[in-house]
């Protein structure tokens, strides 16, 4: 009997196979990303989609939007974050010309014919909170239009009046002259 008989032999080394993703696989396909821009498109919150049967949790849409940013950038993406972006601005589009829509229909009347001021102030409140989050959503086409100094179209300027330096100066300089004497 040998010592290598007694003597277990070596083992080979095996290949480093690569660690195994933790989690669920992604349930990304493109028909689910096309779903979601046209519905975002129409004008439904990103959270409302993903509340439907089959739709990922918000929280993966960013996900791929953020691992699609790095592959674009490598220049392998589909471009997924600019058509979600280009998809919430039509579909902001869908807002105002819904708001649009709603005050344009002729109200509803009471008995008598009269207006029924209650449904004017819901009509009146839907608008004003649909045109306040598309101001807050996209402030250069919705919001309020402030000029601020400093922006391209209003370059800073800068206006100095001197002349009060100058009248200082005169004085202070009678006032040393009158003080030599």
């Amino acid at each position: 009997m040998s010592l290598e008989d007694v003597m277990p032999k070596p083992a080979k080394p095996k290949a480093q196979a690569a660690p195994k993703k933790t989690g669920r696989p992604s349930k990304y396909t493109p028909e689910i990303a096309q779903e979601i821009v046209e519905r975002l498109s129409n004008a439904e919150p990103l959270r409302q989609i993903c509340r439907d049967e089959g739709m990922p949790e918000w929280r993966t849409i960013y996900d791929w939007m953020y691992r699609d940013d790095k592959e674009v950038a490598l220049g392998r993406g589909v471009g997924l974050s600019a058509a979600i972006a280009r998809a919430r601005e039509i579909g902001q589009d869908a807002i105002a010309e819904e708001i649009y829509r709603e005050i344009s229909m002729e109200p509803e009347r009471e008995e008598r014919g009269r207006i029924d001021p209650g449904y004017v102030q819901l009509i009146r409140a839907r608008a004003e909170i649909k045109l306040k989050l598309l101001a807050k959503w996209n402030p250069k086409r919705y919001g309020d239009r402030v000029t601020m100094a400093g922006d391209a179209e209003n370059p800073l300027q800068m206006q100095a009046d001197i002349s009060i330096f100058d009248a200082m100066l005169k004085n202070l300089e009678s006032k040393r002259q009158l003080g030599d004497k």
